[in-house]
């Protein structure tokens, strides 16, 4: 029988299938070959008990990609998801996040809820450091309900991973988007503006058919330092889009003459606040590769 990995606890893999969902041991051979399940898996499992709804994961489909931080298989899109205000939204960590998803080649969507807390300074402040970024931006409310139904149809037909710092509602807005589960929520601490971690294992939520959301724990940096400076580019859409228009090949877009880049920021076409963001992340890989 074939089905989808949603989560894994305790040595137990619960598989989703469509005749409901099944708890489940992987085989040994797994194991011996260091191939560990991920939640987003396509496998084939072996009923054992259809009582109890037990069975054995016998084979692991190919995976389209694996991420190791959040840990899930085959994601069709990312949604970072960050707040509009409360807490205020830190644009470095929301450029390490797409860096990273960038790397990785997943696709993104960005998420800003808690829209009916922000100013509208605020919404022209986030909208203005994402702009000519070319990610789809939404502003949502799960206080509201503003913006969650375009927020459905954009999940329709994927796997979609949830990722983004503590506090920003993610789970709240997961509680609305599907009903088979409920996801904890935490207070916000008036002292620091953070959320405790609600989330604490990464767990693949069926929302209707062909249609999963995981929610994955919240993060509060992100390391990018194994990547090399000059793959940094790359991982910046804007950058990357322009830098065949540079007059040197290999150009990193600081100092370079007739840099294409550097004319998209003069020319207003990039965003000010990525283009600083690229700049640090630069300095900081090359810094920690020299020891």
């Amino acid at each position: 029988m074939d089905g989808k990995i949603i989560r894994g606890i305790g040595g137990f893999y619960y598989v989703h299938t469509g005749n409901g969902v099944y708890a489940c041991k992987a085989r040994g051979i797994f194991r011996k070959e260091n191939i560990r399940p991920l939640p987003g898996d396509l496998v084939q499992i072996e009923v054992l008990d259809e009582v109890a709804k037990e069975g054995s994961i016998e084979r692991i489909r190919p995976r389209k990609n694996a991420l190791i931080r959040p840990a899930v298989a085959n994601v069709d899109q990312m949604l970072v998801i960050f707040a509009a205000d409360r807490p205020k939204p830190n644009f470095n960590l929301l450029d390490r996040f797409l860096v990273t998803m960038e790397r990785q080649q997943l696709n993104c969507a960005l998420v800003f809820n808690k829209k009916d807390l922000a100013t509208q300074e605020r919404l022209w402040e986030i909208t203005g450091h994402c702009a000519g970024s070319g990610y789809p931006l939404s502003f949502v409310s799960a206080q509201s309900g503003e913006g969650v139904e375009k927020l459905r149809s954009l999940l329709r037909g994927k796997t979609s991973a949830v990722a983004g710092p503590s506090g920003v509602g993610k789970s709240s807005l997961i509680n609305l988007l599907q009903d088979q589960v409920r996801m904890d929520t935490g207070d916000i601490s008036r002292k620091i503006s953070r959320g405790r971690h609600t989330t604490r294992h990464t767990e693949l939520l069926f929302v209707e058919e062909d249609t999963y959301i995981l929610d994955t724990p919240g993060f509060s940096t992100i390391d990018i330092s194994g990547m090399d400076k000059e793959e940094l580019g790359d991982c910046f859409p804007e950058i990357r889009s322009r830098k065949d228009g540079c007059r040197f090949a290999g150009c990193s877009h600081l100092s370079e003459p007739d840099c294409r880049v550097a004319q998209a920021l003069s020319d207003g076409e990039i965003s000010r606040g990525r283009y600083e963001n690229y700049r640090l992340f630069y300095e900081e890989i090359k810094g920690k590769k020299k020891y």
